[in-house]
């Protein structure tokens, strides 16, 4: 795609439109607001935008071009220059994503990201034709605005999957199609009007949930975590607090599933409390111990939960699809909410999705990745072991993670940084606990580790923790 990037021109000046032109275009590639590779409009459609004439801007880019600012390749069009000339000021650095557990946006998956599925054994035969026929569909579908909750082909398969994988019953007006689980939570939170109120969180959890919470103006209290998952604490110590956000199927990042004796406790708590409870099953059925165990949700008949899923780690993260679930006395209310300010994304993606689904390959596909993490999980840990120092221990109950727990003190958000220079996607452990004086260690996602090349990076990770 060519760059929108106008120069500005005056015919009012004593400077030729030309040179008028070179300079605003130079001075563009040399502080980097045109990067390297980028495509420059055509001379035709750029003396169309200017009001000038083809021939002024052919002069301009042969100017460019003299100084080896822009290089011209047929049918590929005028380029800036994949190598500035020596004495050009440095671009403009590369755009900083936001700050948090972030990686980065154009490249592919680090080894041992966490939150991303296996690449390499994605059905992509079966993902390809639901894409084609839901673009095919696209093609003959009225021109009108699709219904903010999301389409409801895709709603009822939601509906379908939780019944039959999560224990979840629920009407297809109960669920809302949202942008992944951050979009999800910015309904909740909005919908149900709490801005300004307090929040049970897990300690440790999941930093960008927390951080969502904070920024949407609550306050965050840590509910520490033991084997049997979230421990609320007193609620006398913490009068007013009207929300919990839990991870119940695989706890964020430990792993533990939530007992049946807190699950009853947790929602008792909400029903007493007038209080709520976000559900964030991020994993799903993906639970690698025996059979997967129900939702949270499943369990609420007082109509306290809010049941958040996403098909990032089970697709892809760059569908930005979600589902939210809400008990049936606030449908009216949330789908007013999302009329106005969230109505659901592409109908394609959605469409997509929904024939994917229809087909069987989304629970086949769950079968299989299943069988295929507990493979890799054993395989990292075996490898783990062989190349780690005995003081380090690993942890790999539960969850999509492996976790390595290192001597206190260390400073293992500096390691991660250093591990991603050789491309090891690790997360430290510390980032996800509020206190301060939190455990040391670090997070090592198993999806995307594979038999030829798992040990050279543990090898690589070893060396990494003994510099």
């Amino acid at each position: 795609m060519a760059e929108s990037y106008l120069p500005p021109v005056s015919r009012e000046g004593h400077v030729s439109l030309t040179q008028q032109i070179f300079q605003g275009l130079r001075s563009a590639i040399l502080n980097g607001t045109l990067q390297e590779r980028a495509r420059l409009s055509s001379w035709q459609d750029l003396s169309a935008q200017l009001g000038v004439s083809r021939g002024t801007v052919k002069r301009a880019y042969d100017l460019l071009k003299d100084e080896n600012l822009v290089e011209t390749k047929g049918s590929g069009g005028t380029r800036v220059a994949a190598i500035l000339p020596i004495g050009a000021p440095p671009q403009a650095a590369k755009e900083s994503g936001p700050e948090g557990l972030f990686y980065d946006f154009e490249t592919g998956p680090q080894y041992f990201q966490l939150g991303v599925p296996a690449q390499d054994q994605f059905p992509g035969k079966a993902w390809h034709a639901a894409w084609r026929r839901a673009i095919s569909a696209e093609a003959t579908r009225p021109q009108i605005y699709p219904d903010p909750r999301g389409l409801s082909s895709l709603r009822r398969e939601v509906a379908g999957y939780l019944a039959t994988a999560r224990g979840v019953r629920c009407l297809t007006n109960q669920i809302f199609i949202t942008s992944g689980f951050a979009g999800a939570l910015g309904v909740v939170l909005n919908v149900m009007n709490l801005n300004g109120k307090k929040a049970f969180v897990e300690e440790p959890g999941f930093p960008r949930t927390r951080h969502a919470l904070e920024q949407a103006g609550l306050e965050t209290i840590p509910a520490a975590v033991d084997g049997e998952g979230i421990r609320l604490p007193i609620t006398g110590l913490h009068p007013g607090v009207e929300l919990t956000v839990v991870t119940p199927g695989q706890q964020a990042p430990l792993g533990m599933t939530l007992s049946q004796g807190r699950r009853q406790e947790l929602l008792k708590w909400a029903d007493d409390s007038d209080a709520w409870i976000i559900e964030d099953d991020y994993a799903g059925e993906l639970q690698l111990s025996g059979h997967a165990s129900p939702a949270l949700a499943a369990d609420d008949t007082s109509g306290r939960v809010f049941h958040i899923g996403s098909f990032s780690k089970t697709l892809n993260p760059g569908l930005r699809l979600g589902f939210l679930v809400v008990p049936r006395a606030l449908t009216e209310r949330f789908a007013v909410f999302v009329g106005h300010l969230a109505p659901a994304g592409s109908v394609v993606a959605q469409q997509a999705v929904q024939n994917f689904m229809t087909g069987g390959h989304f629970f086949r596909h769950l079968r299989q990745m299943k069988a295929l993490y507990a493979d890799r999980k054993i395989m990292l840990v075996d490898a783990l072991r062989r190349e780690l120092h005995p003081a380090i221990r690993c942890d790999f109950e539960g969850a999509l993670s492996v976790r390595l727990f290192l001597p206190p003190g260390t400073d293992d958000v500096a390691i991660a940084g250093v591990a991603r220079t050789h491309d090891l996607g690790v997360l430290p452990l510390s980032s996800w606990y509020q206190r301060k004086d939190s455990p040391r260690g670090l997070l090592l996602g198993i999806a995307n580790v594979r038999r030829r090349d798992v040990a050279s990076r543990c090898k690589t990770l070893s060396r990494v923790l003994s510099l």
